[in-house]
Order: structure tokens, then C-alpha cells, then sequence
């Protein structure tokens, strides 16, 4: 099997994904850049693109080797509402930074932008409306190849920012940041989704707030409530990195360890091989990761999805398939665990003595 291939003429995504080809999305950005002391809890916002391109331009592009096809722009929380006077540069940085990157392999660039904080308390549709609108003005000047709404948890707030990017002429994605019991206000996954497909978006699912177990139930949902409004759409998931299944409605946010103390709930890079397949089983072509979710996780969608994308990504030269690498070990025991069995058979120890198995939500 071939490597994967560099820079040349790029597919669109709707015309990568209508050739039913496997798209692999990035991972985490604010959760792994706080790690590295590059971004502040709290508002999580990415001043990190002019404060510390290096460092952003590095994640980009571990997540490209790692075999990702999409640099979305670092633009979380980055409107107007959030950052004042920031928020254009920023914008404008964050996409320089992906498109500088998407460069150098065969990825496409995403402008992302995501919920208000002013919905919750002033559901002002036009001047919601005027936060989105100004953050695709740079998208547009800056040429980005298609947009995405991510982290909505109200489908009419997500609606609104569909209706928005729409006006670019652009593909748009939009993605909620729901469980299986649906929105804020009780709207299900699946009309949701309908929601979100009638409101012009050609892609839809979801990202963040739960794990990958969940996400996927939810993803089911979706894909029911598409077909039985007699609607089609891209299926798209983009899960958390940690394993949530004691989540209320509202998600990880309200567990006790968030966000400082989510480490014990890592999902394994054979967790993450298992929710790509069965993502694409499911029929969802868009798959990638959210927070939590590093480099080696997005490696591991791509080697799990090899045989259907026809490649290995250039970060598998260092890793054997479902550690075949340990072959080589001089301990017989640990040779005995280069088989896909034993690892996808483990159930990993926290290391922690009195650690419980699950949490209970603070709301």
C-alpha cells in the first residue's frame, strides 16, 4: 500500500466525499495547546495564532502526517463577542497558518466558527447573525475551500449559522454538540439534522462534549431522522478523545475532571481504530476527533481505514499495524502482544487504586 501522496491538484470535499472516499479530520486544539501552556482555560480563545504560530503550525501539522485531509482554521470562540478588537487578525492568522500547511500535503482548509455565548440570554437573530457574517468575510478573503458550524448545542442557533455561511457560496458543514437525548431544548438528533440539511448544509453530524461511543448513538439518530424526513446528507463525527458514558445531557463539561483532570479517560489509540470502523460501517465518511483527541488517534483512524482510502499516512513509518513492531522485542511476552487480538481483548488499567469507574455530573 502506498504512502500518501504530496501537494498537486486538490478534490473539493463534497466531490471526495460523493466519490464515497474516506475523509479524516483534524483533532484537539484548545484542550492540547492549554496542555502545552499556549492557550487559557475559561474563554478558550486561540490568541495562540499570533501569540504562538509555531506552535499552532506544529499541531497542524502532526495532525496532516498523521493523515488527516482537513486544517481547519483555529477559530474557536475567535468572533467579535469573545476577543473585541482581536478577532479579525486572528481570523486572519488562523487561516494562513492551515492554508500554509494544507500545503504541504493533500488537505483542504475548513473556516471554522462555533456557538455565541449570547444566545443563551439575547436570542438576537441578527446580531448572532452579524458575529458569524463577519468571521466568513475573512474566510472569503482569505479563499478557505469549504466552512464549518461546529458546537452548537441549539439547533436554531445552528440553523442560523448555516443560513450565514451559505451566503459564500461555499460547502458547508454543521455539527451539534449533542448526545442521544438531542439539543438544549429537546430537539432530537435526527430532526436536528433534518433542520440543519433544510437550513443548506451538505454535511452534518456531530463534534465534541461526548465520547466516541456516544457520539456515534447519536450519529445513528441522525442518520435515521435524514431518512425518514426523506432527506440525504454527508454523515460527518468528530468525537472527544476521552471516554464519557456517565455524561449528562450537557456532556463532559459537567463532569467533575473537566478540564483539568480528564487524563484517566484517554481513549487508546485501539479505541479510536474501533470508532472508525464503526463510524464508516455506520456510513459516516467524515471522521476525525475533537478534544482529547491527538495526533496518534487521528493516526489511528487512518491506519484502520487504509484498505478503504488505498494509503497509509506518513506517521505510520514509525508505528506497525496493531503493534506488529513489537516483533522485534527481546521480551517474549511482550512479542506475544504484536497481535490485533490482544490489544483490541485489553481492558487498561487506570493505575489508580481507589479511582472509581465512573463520575457523577456537577449539573
Amino acid at each position: 500500500m502506498a504512502a500518501a501522496g504530496g501537494p498537486g491538484a486538490k478534490k473539493g470535499i463534497l466531490e471526495r466525499l460523493e466519490s464515497g472516499e474516506v475523509v479524516v479530520g483534524d483533532g484537539s486544539f484548545l484542550i492540547t495547546l492549554e496542555k502545552r501552556g499556549c492557550v487559557k482555560a475559561g474563554l478558550w480563545t486561540p490568541e495562540a495564532v499570533a501569540e504562538h504560530p509555531d506552535a499552532v503550525r506544529q499541531l497542524h501539522m502532526e495532525f496532516l502526517r498523521a493523515g488527516s485531509n482537513v486544517m481547519q482554521t483555529f477559530t474557536f470562540s475567535a468572533s467579535e463577542e469573545n476577543m473585541e478588537s482581536k478577532w479579525e487578525d486572528v481570523n486572519a492568522a488562523a487561516c494562513d497558518l492551515a492554508r500554509e500547511v494544507a500545503g504541504k500535503g493533500d488537505a483542504l482548509v475548513a473556516g471554522g466558527i462555533c456557538q455565541t455565548s449570547m444566545y443563551k440570554h439575547l436570542k438576537d437573530e441578527a446580531r448572532i447573525k452579524k458575529l458569524f457574517r463577519q468571521q466568513l468575510e475573512v474566510f472569503a478573503r482569505k479563499n478557505v475551500d469549504f466552512l464549518i458550524a461546529e458546537y452548537f448545542e441549539h439547533a436554531e442557533e445552528a440553523v442560523w449559522a448555516v443560513e450565514v455561511l451559505k451566503e459564500s457560496g461555499k460547502p458547508v458543514a454543521a455539527t451539534m454538540c449533542i448526545g442521544p437525548e438531542g439539543d438544549m431544548h429537546d430537539v432530537p438528533p435526527g430532526e436536528c439534522a433534518a433542520k440543519l440539511v433544510r437550513a443548506g448544509a451538505a454535511i452534518v453530524g456531530v463534534n465534541c462534549r461526548f465520547g466516541p461511543g456516544t457520539s456515534l448513538k447519536t450519529m445513528t439518530l441522525m442518520k435515521e431522522g435524514l431518512q425518514a424526513a426523506g432527506l440525504t446528507a454527508h454523515l460527518m463525527v468528530q468525537s472527544l478523545g476521552f471516554h464519557t458514558p456517565d455524561c449528562g445531557k450537557g456532556g463532559f463539561v459537567d463532569l467533575p475532571e473537566y478540564p483539568f483532570a480528564l487524563e484517566p479517560r484517554l481513549a487508546t489509540r485501539w479505541d479510536i481504530q474501533n470508532y472508525a470502523r464503526e463510524a464508516y460501517n455506520l456510513g459516516v465518511r467524515y471522521i476525525g476527533g475533537c478534544c482529547g483527541f491527538e495526533p496518534y488517534h487521528i493516526r489511528a483512524i487512518a491506519e484502520e481505514l487504509a484498505p478503504e482510502r488505498g494509503f497509509w499516512p506518513p506517521a505510520s513509518d514509525k508505528h506497525g499495524s496493531w503493534g506488529s513492531g513489537l516483533n522485534m522485542h527481546t521480551k517474549p511476552w511482550i512479542r506475544a502482544r504484536a497481535r490485533r487480538e490482544y490489544w483490541e481483548n485489553l481492558l487498561p488499567a487506570s493505575g489508580r487504586p481507589f479511582c472509581p469507574a465512573l463520575s457523577k455530573p456537577d449539573a
